[in-house]
């Protein structure tokens, strides 16, 4: 049976999407219908002759492009999450037409002017502070899209456009296909020891399903890590080492293929974009980053990382120096290699504090640190989290309601474990975004995904403190989406908020990870029940901070290196290794080997939304460390930083005004004041003796 526009389930987006029934082909005939459709409204609207109102002009444009970036954003989504050819294939055919369109759309000077005539209308002072703020990001896209350009200059910067979202999509690909081409089988057993048995016993599953003896390792992270954490085989570490570190490169590993080398891509999305920056009258593409954002000038921005780093680097230099001495004198390892200092941290580790993340990891199995993250939530924010039913792209996902008073605010997706199609790392997207239509409020619904450990063996996945945080992080960016108040489309739930602010709720959850109170609940030993002892948990607190100078330093090496790279940085004459060596010699303490690529799997930049954008994690720490003093403040005294007074405040002052005003207002109106570094050092262990 053909699939017509009319009966495709892609364009059915009246509900939940229809998991159960879309394939990869129906992207290409719903999709292009949608773009006609909205196409249509554009080229009547643009001319129309009545003054351009909110309901006679914006209205209508928002509700189809509502319904185009629905129907792709499920494209996108399955893209990431089943990325099988077939879905890569319907997602590459159309990503070329959709990218074009849109740069076509934010090009379009009738369009532009219409906007112009609303915010100079008498009419536009009647508006909502949410509805100016939209006309305002409106206008600024339009600029930031090149409207203003001379039309013999609009073809190019479209294609620029074009150009940059596939080479983007092939990044990813790139990156995915030598992540999943790399195995190592290990057949003497005496080479897995250290490594913790549910490890080991996944490497079994894997090996028998690939219809091998021994036990299979490979490159993503419920695989990798444990390695470099815990194999006492210094070869083990050092091979796949070099083969997750030399991913999607030029260097012949012996299992990547030349056509999945990310250099030359890098080159032509650095090369681009510094061409778009100037089009635009930019010094650089560092100067276009910023324009949306809470950071007022690259200056600021080098000045934030730079001073910071002068903060980090000594106690990051202790951190090294204490690790290379006991890596020396008590593992016998002199150097200490690359490959060798995951595994002397967790050493070093389990010697100072008495404690190893794996003793941890057998007390957090996943119903138990579900249910304690969604007490968490609902304690907070006076809500209820429940199961709930909708079709779903994979077994292993699941789904959830959150409701107040017996209301539905918002439902959410759960993916939790890692697949061979399903991108690496962890992140939140939105659905559906709230918004109010006719017949009343359409809810938000969120997909929250991860890449942990599966179950092994019939017995429930357990989650190591790290997955915890990530956990908390991701669901974080998911109460943003989810808990927003504002009903209009472009500043709902986390649109339109500054992406150097955007980390802000997903960091702050992620402090309550290291709260009693919440881990006590969150806790069960996988095979007595028991909860962790405070005794142990004490040891992790004392160690919360170990080698933060160092992680610290490591984060601010990406930030610097991604926004020195977006600026005066020229691809043509110079190696992006060249300048990434420059910064390590400035902030780095612990430097990994000269045929370290990891650029070539820097996604963040290159493949999402982060280029000369990195430092929004640092950026946005401050805010949310800050922001969580005030729950330390008001809820310590009380017993416990589960203040409903003070998550009552979070949600109406951060959570649910969402995109509709700055977010430096945003943190003022829930803390009183502007933003201090201080919690943040504080928080890290990174304050002076």
């Amino acid at each position: 049976m053909t699939t017509t526009p009319a009966t495709s389930p892609l364009l059915e987006l009246s509900g939940l999407p229809r998991f159960d029934a879309i394939e990869p082909a129906h992207v290409e005939p719903a999709v292009r219908s949608l773009l006609d459709a909205l196409g249509a409204t554009v080229a009547r609207l643009q001319d129309d002759p009545p003054p351009p109102t909110w309901d006679n002009f914006v209205e209508p444009i928002e509700n189809d492009s509502e319904r185009l970036g629905r129907a792709w954003g499920i494209a996108v989504h399955m893209h990431s999450v089943m990325d099988t050819p077939e879905w890569r294939e319907a997602y590459n055919l159309m990503l070329p037409e959709v990218t074009r369109f849109y740069a076509e759309l934010g090009q379009n000077l009738k369009l532009f002017e219409k906007y112009k005539a609303i915010r100079n209308s008498p009419a536009f002072a009647s508006l909502s502070p949410a509805r100016q703020r939209i006309v305002d990001n409106e206008l600024r896209g339009f600029r930031l899209s090149g409207a203003e350009l001379p039309d013999d200059r609009k073809p190019r910067f479209q294609a620029i456009q074009e150009e940059l979202a596939g080479l983007g999509a092939k990044f990813s690909e790139n990156l995915l296909d030598a992540t999943n081409a790399y195995s190592h089988i290990v057949t003497d057993e005496a080479a897995l020891a250290g490594l913790p048995a549910d490890v080991v016993a996944a490497a079994r599953e894997a090996a028998d399903k690939a219809g091998t003896p021994g036990w299979k390792f490979g490159l993503k992270m419920p695989s990798y890590l444990p390695v470099m954490q815990y194999a006492d085989s210094r070869a083990l570490r050092e091979t796949l080492y070099r083969a997750y570190a030399t991913r999607a490169a030029e260097i012949d590993n012996g299992y990547s293929k030349p056509e999945w080398d990310n250099g030359p891509l890098i080159k032509q999305i650095l090369a681009l974009r510094a061409e778009e920056a100037r089009m635009l009258g930019y010094r650089h593409f560092a100067d276009v980053s910023l324009v949306p954002k809470m950071a007022e000038s690259t200056e600021q921005v080098l000045g934030f990382l730079r001073e910071l780093a002068v903060k980090a680097k000594p106690f990051a230099e202790a951190d090294l120096a204490e690790l290379k001495a006991f890596a020396r004198d008590e593992l016998g390892l002199d150097p200490l290699a690359p490959w060798d200092a995951a595994y002397a941290s967790e050493k070093l580790r389990v010697a100072r504090y008495a404690f190893s993340e794996q003793e941890v990891k057998e007390y957090l199995p996943e119903p138990k640190v579900l249910d304690g993250l969604f007490k968490v939530v609902e304690r907070l924010y006076q809500v209820r989290i429940k199961p709930d039913t909708g079709p779903v792209w994979h077994p292993d996902v699941r789904f959830f309601r959150i409701e107040r008073d017996g209301q539905l605010i918002g439902q959410f997706y759960l993916d939790l474990y890692a697949r061979d199609t399903k991108k690496g790392g962890a992140w939140m997207d939105s659905a559906i975004t709230r918004r109010r239509l006719a017949h009343g409020i359409e809810t938000p619904v969120a997909y929250l995904v991860c890449n942990f450990p599966g179950p092994v063996g019939g017995k429930p996945a357990t989650f190591s403190h790290d997955d915890a945080i990530t956990l908390f992080h991701e669901a974080g960016h998911g109460l943003h989406h989810l808990l927003t108040r504002v009903d209009d489309l472009a500043v709902s739930g986390i649109h339109g908020v500054e992406w150097d602010a955007v980390e802000l709720p997903s960091q702050f959850m992620e402090n309550f990870c290291w709260e009693w109170d919440v881990v006590r609940e969150m806790t069960a030993h996988a095979d007595t029940g028991e909860p962790l002892p405070k005794t142990l948990f004490d040891k992790m607190l004392a160690a919360k901070n170990f080698q933060s100078g160092m992680q610290t330093v490591r984060q601010l090496e990406f930030s610097l290196f991604d926004l020195l790279l977006h600026m005066d940085f020229d691809p043509s004459r110079q190696h992006v290794m060249d300048l990434l060596a420059e910064v390590r010699k400035e902030v780095a303490v612990l430097v990994p080997p000269e045929w370290h690529r990891f650029p070539n799997s820097f996604s963040h930049i290159f493949a999402g939304g982060y280029a000369a954008g990195y430092y929004s994690y640092k950026w946005a720490e401050v805010l949310s460390a800050d922001a969580f003093a005030a729950f330390e403040e008001s809820g310590r005294p009380k017993g416990s930083v589960l203040d409903a007074e003070t998550g009552a405040r979070f949600w109406n002052e951060i959570l649910a005004v969402g995109g509709s005003r700055p977010a430096l207002d945003s943190f003022k109106a829930f803390r009183g004041r502007e933003p201090q570094v201080d919690a943040l050092l504080r928080h890290s262990g990174m304050v002076p003796a």
